[in-house]
């Protein structure tokens, strides 16, 4: 089946049809994910929070048989009708099963963990998914003192250290694999804007919205970078990017990004 979906080699897929084009934060932490991946071979993964489940479409294209994890009725919606056009056979959850236990050789989850109250839980939960030898690939918003109104209208409980963060996956059981500061410095000026924005728009409103509602919409709402999306897609908008990947490949050890990508392994 041809997908119909829009496809760059850059930007990765969107479907502007369906609302939903890649955010340029979005764009910085898949160029840092799909390095992690690019030796992982084909086989079972499950991505918790999948949001529009994008990233699931891409690894399903390389034969992965992909399992979306995803509490959001919205999200759920816009996965499976995506699926309809492409043709992947993403498998979609809004509870995980009973025998998911030892299951997953790659278990994913991006910009998820802030959400939850008890992480250090919900780690343990994802590391008893991986099959012996089973690689976790999780990103977390960076630096608490970073924290600004947008991660308020998302919903997040905090932000990480470095030290924190690998503190709880070990915790878990895993071994440190990889870990890295992304972002920097395109990703430090679009949440800058955003944080912006969002602040403006709680002055005006007085309400800062339900957690659970916001929970829900920060993975797939792009209403606010739609109109942008034609500027990516051009010939000025693809250098650009391509030289904010460049910068955030130079200075990832370097605690300068706004998120942290960690790679980490169940032993045998």
């Amino acid at each position: 089946m041809t997908n119909p979906l829009v496809q760059d080699a850059l930007l990765g897929p969107a479907a502007p049809e369906l609302g939903w084009v890649p955010a340029p934060r979005y764009l910085l932490r898949r160029r840092r994910i799909l390095r992690q991946l690019r030796d992982v071979p084909p086989g079972d993964v499950v991505e918790i929070g999948s949001g529009a489940g994008m990233l699931l479409q891409e690894l399903a294209e390389r034969g992965h048989h992909c399992h979306a994890l995803e509490t959001s009725a919205q999200a759920r919606t816009l996965i499976r009708a995506l699926c309809e056009k492409s043709g992947y056979p993403i498998e979609v959850h809004q509870t995980a099963p009973q025998d998911w236990t030892g299951r997953f050789p790659l278990v994913m989850a991006f910009e998820v963990l802030e959400h939850i109250e008890d992480d250090r839980a919900a780690l343990r939960q994802w590391a008893s998914w991986l099959a012996p030898g089973g690689t976790l690939l999780i990103s977390v918003p960076a630096h608490p003192r970073q924290w600004n109104a947008a991660d308020v209208w998302a919903g997040h409980f905090r932000r990480y250290r470095r030290g924190e963060l690998v503190g709880l996956v070990e915790a878990a059981g895993l071994r440190l694999e990889h870990i890295e500061c992304f972002g920097f410095p395109l990703g430090n000026l679009t949440e800058r804007v955003q944080a912006r924005g969002v602040a403006r728009a709680f002055r005006q409103s007085g309400d800062q919205g339900r957690r659970q509602d916001n929970n829900d919409r920060s993975g797939i709402e792009r209403g606010h970078v739609l109109r942008w999306y034609p500027l990516l897609r051009s010939v000025p908008g693809k250098a650009a990017l391509h030289t904010a990947f460049v910068l955030q490949a130079m200075f990832n050890r370097l605690p300068l990004g706004n998120g942290y990508l960690l790679r980490a392994t169940r032993p045998l």
